[in-house]
This record gives structure tokens, sequence and C-alpha cells, in this order.
């Protein structure tokens, strides 16, 4: 549930939250726990105890630190701030790369429509979610997502998510922001998550500081891997002329194809090619280190 200053809090199947210690044998094998794994434990007698397995992962991010994640919402306003399709696009590959569902949410649609933004990106396949915590629109539809899964929340200040967990479950704002306070937003202090349990069953993950920024620096994805980051070309995937296709400039690719006739929105793959633009030059090795 939470990691803090070498203490691992567990929440075991008897419902009772365990302060834990990890078995030195993580660190050898270059190891951490993570919010959102699942463990198994040893308790002491004061309620105390010591992680002893972890079990595989579905996923996780580096920063922020969490583990098995099935859904990222993307908080962007519809304006004041504008919002930018290449960080939208550049967090969603980044969702999708790492098998997260991602959730686009436009909020303060009470001050513009946000329609021509969630026509792109229905168009894409990714569910888009106008709110507002002024009408309260689109609210119910985010409380009925969250219920049993994992979720986080990211975006750049000013968008609104603390409004919007906060009209979510009015525990939440409260106590995501206590928690932010507490764990620090400087610029070198560790990215701690702690996950909050939702009424209807799930989880949320609070994560102080997370924007895109964090996993467009730690979570590159690979020039073979990034077209399928973007799940509306993926059926136009091996369709092209040549094999070793960009799909970025080549004549007879099947992508350029479609966002001509209009199946792809421009937008979409102008944000594709600037990607691949910047790890095209990337070597395997830089990957890794990157990744630590």
């Amino acid at each position: 549930m939470k990691c803090l200053g070498g203490f691992y809090y567990v929440e075991a199947d008897d419902g009772k939250t365990y302060e834990c210690r990890a078995r030195g044998i993580f660190r050898k094998r270059g190891m951490s726990p993570y919010a959102g794994d699942r463990v198994t434990i040893s308790t002491q007698e004061d309620g105390t105890g010591s992680i002893e397995a972890i079990e595989p992962r579905k996923n996780s991010l580096i920063r922020p630190p969490v583990a098995n994640m099935d859904q990222l919402f993307i908080v962007v306003a519809v304006r004041e701030p504008a919002p930018s399709t290449l960080i939208i696009d550049k967090t969603i590959a980044a969702a999708e790369s790492k098998g997260i569902e991602p959730v686009l949410v436009i909020s303060k649609t009470d001050l513009e429509d946000a329609g021509w933004l969630c026509e792109i990106y229905e168009k894409a396949g990714i569910p888009c979610v106008p709110v507002s915590s002024v009408t309260g629109e689109g609210v119910e539809r985010i409380r009925a997502m969250l219920q049993g899964k994992l979720s986080a929340f990211t975006g750049n200040s000013g968008v609104g998510k603390s409004t919007l967990l906060n009209r979510v479950d009015p525990r939440l704002s409260l106590e995501t922001g206590e928690i932010s306070q507490k764990l620090g937003r400087g610029r070198h202090t560790t990215r701690q998550v702690e996950l909050l349990p939702l009424p209807g069953g799930g989880y949320v993950a609070d994560t102080p500081g997370f924007s895109s920024i964090d996993l467009e620096r730690y979570e590159l994805i690979r020039k073979e891997d990034l077209p399928h980051c973007f799940r509306e070309f993926v059926p136009y995937l091996g369709e092209c002329r040549f094999t070793s296709c960009s799909h970025t400039c080549e004549k007879g690719c099947a992508v350029l194809e479609a966002v001509e006739e209009g199946k792809i929105a421009p937008s979409r793959h102008e944000s594709y090619v600037t990607m691949y633009q910047e790890v095209k030059d990337i070597k395997e090795w830089q990957m890794k280190e990157k990744s630590v």
C-alpha cells in the first residue's frame, strides 16, 4: 500500500496493515518492493512483518514506483492551460508500452467544448471522458471506471486533478494534499506512492508531482516498439510495401495512407514522427542506462 523510508505497509488478507521490512535478498537482486506489488509476508506478534516474496508483476513504472497498474487517467484541460496533443500522445504511448489502459480525461468542459479533442482520441480507440467540476459532468463515469481497479492520475498543474478526485471521493483530495505535503515535492525527493482505497473497491495511487515528464524521462520506448504504442496503427502494420518501413515518410506506407484517408488523426501521426525521431538513434545500452 505504501513505501516510505525503507518501510513497506502491506494490507493482508485478514484486513490488517503490517509495517514490514524487505529481506536483503531483494537488494542483492537489485529489486525493491513497489506500491501495488502482491507479496508474501511473515508477521510478528507486535504487528510488524517481513516481505518474503514478490509475485511477478504485470507492469511497473520507475518514476513513480508503482506496480500492477490497470489504468492511467491522463488529465488535461480543454483550456487554461491549453492541451498539447504531443504531451498527451507521449503519455498514452508510455502507458500502452506497459500494458496499462490509458483514459483521457478532459477537464473544464464548462469553459469550452471538448468535442474536437474527443474526436481525435475516440477515433484512436482511447476512452475519453469530458469532465467539469462545476457542472459535475463525467464524475459518475470516472467513479464507475475506478471500481475494482488499481489506477493513477497524471496531469500537469492547473488541470484540476485534485478537484476531480475530490468530486469522485471527498476523502481523497484531503488525504492527497496531506500526503503530498508530508512526502515533499523537492527536486531531489524520492517519489513515493501510496495506494488509497476507494469506497466502491479498487485503489487510486497518490503520486505527488507525477506528470508526463516522469513518463517521458524514465519510460523510453524503442523505435521497434513505438508503432504498437499507437493502437490505431496496429491494423496497418505489416501492410506496408517495405518490411523496414518506419511509418514516417516512406512510399507505400499503409499507416500514411490511413492518415490520408482520415482513418488516423494527423496530430497522432505527427506525434509518432516526433517520438520516432527522438529515439531512432538511441542505442540499446543507452536505453538500459536511462531505465536505471
